[in-house]
């Protein structure tokens, strides 16, 4: 898989994405990742890219020439239109289901505006979808470019030593991840749950899957009101059944937090 990225700053994007897991996967040939600067494609000696808002306001616009040439010149390389993400604080909330989607996609183009924003008619014209971070506003896209590279980058096969580093992770089935410990086994007072020290994987299974539900029950929610799960089957409701015989934070809970109907 290729990721394109159409920025005023290269050398801010590519050192983060060279490093670490992404860069050994492009050393191995399991994707390719290229920053375009877009001020190469300008057609004026002082490499302007931006200019005045019609209609006046604070700030400067980036003109849609310089992203048109730069775009074409990466379709033109490509054989032909690349599926085109405008990172944008008006686009769709960017979620792991997002990510998991664009893998479908063999080859990525995304656009990093800056400034007060890129005129609209380029978007219109080159854009197949919006996404953004979360609500807030960052002064460029090349943040939210390199978190959508890395979340899409990392479920390619062989990225990850295995499909389990990520499908076992916080979102990827509606659920948080359950806690995580390391060496040493007390530290500062506090001790590793004696079921992980205990061998038994069954145990162990059981208290990761009860945890995924405890947190996102408490600190998400939201997310917990969308799932389906855990009362799709009859073994989940058993299971929660369970936990609300043994847990008080179970019997005490919210029943808002919880969605039957679905």
């Amino acid at each position: 898989m290729r990721f394109d990225i159409m920025t005023l700053f290269p050398e801010a994007v590519m050192p983060m994405m060279g490093a670490s897991i992404l860069g050994r996967a492009q050393k191995k040939g399991l994707l390719e990742i290229h920053a375009h600067q877009i001020r190469d494609y300008t057609t004026n000696r002082q490499n302007q890219v931006d200019d005045y808002p019609y209609g006046g306001g604070r700030g400067a616009i980036m003109q849609c020439d310089p992203l048109y040439n730069c775009w074409c010149a990466v379709c033109d390389e490509a054989g032909g239109p690349v599926h085109t993400v405008f990172l944008s604080p008006c686009g769709a909330v960017f979620t792991q289901q997002k990510a998991r989607s664009l893998l479908q996609y063999e080859r990525l183009v995304l656009v990093c505006g800056h400034y007060e924003g890129i005129d609209q008619r380029f978007v219109e014209e080159c854009v197949d979808e919006e996404i953004s971070l979360g609500d807030f506003v960052l002064t460029g896209g090349e943040l939210p470019a390199m978190a959508v590279v890395d979340a899409v980058a990392r479920m390619i096969p062989g990225v990850l030593g295995d499909d389990v580093c990520f499908t076992d992770e916080s979102h990827w089935a509606g659920l948080l991840e359950y806690p995580q410990y390391s060496r040493p086994e007390i530290w500062h007072g506090r001790q590793v749950p004696p079921v992980l020290l205990s061998g038994d994987h069954a145990k162990v299974a059981r208290w990761q899957k009860k945890q995924s539900i405890l947190r996102t029950m408490r600190l998400r929610p939201d997310l917990f009101r969308k799932l389906r799960f855990p009362y799709r089957t009859r073994a989940e409701r058993k299971f929660i059944e369970e936990l609300e015989a043994e847990d008080d934070e179970f019997r005490n809970r919210d029943p808002k937090n919880l969605d039957r109907s679905k």
